[in-house]
């Protein structure tokens, strides 16, 4: 089993930015990631990284924008956004697997966070 803990969410303005973290704790994982579900949509891939080699994978809605990175000795994973806008808003959850190189849909993932809220107000 894989306990995740994100934080840093909040309320920001359009074109602020913001950092989440992702604490993991339990057995060691592969691939961890970050989703994110607005009000009335489904759980769309934000950003992926391959826990040894350190490989990244984006949606193209915020490639460019966010950053995913990891602090190995934290067993910790961040995803840095900027030029934050409106569409963004949405619970950002973390995922992890302990098995295969991740992927982009959440059923690539078995193990979540409870999710963090980041509204960005126009």
């Amino acid at each position: 089993q894989v306990q995740l803990v994100e934080s840093g969410g909040g309320l920001v303005q359009a074109g602020d930015s913001l950092r989440l973290s992702c604490a993991a704790s339990g057995r060691a994982v592969s691939a961890m990631a970050w989703f994110r579900q607005a009000p009335g949509k489904e759980r769309e891939f934000v950003a992926g990284i391959g826990w040894s080699g350190g490989s990244r994978w984006y949606a193209d809605s915020v490639k460019g924008r966010f950053t995913i990175s990891k602090d190995n000795a934290k067993n910790t994973v961040y995803l840095q956004m900027i030029s934050l806008k409106p569409e963004d808003t949405a619970v950002y959850y973390c995922a992890a697997t302990r098995s295969g190189v991740g992927g982009r849909g959440p059923r690539d993932f078995a193990s979540w966070g409870q999710g963090t809220q980041v509204t960005v107000s126009s």
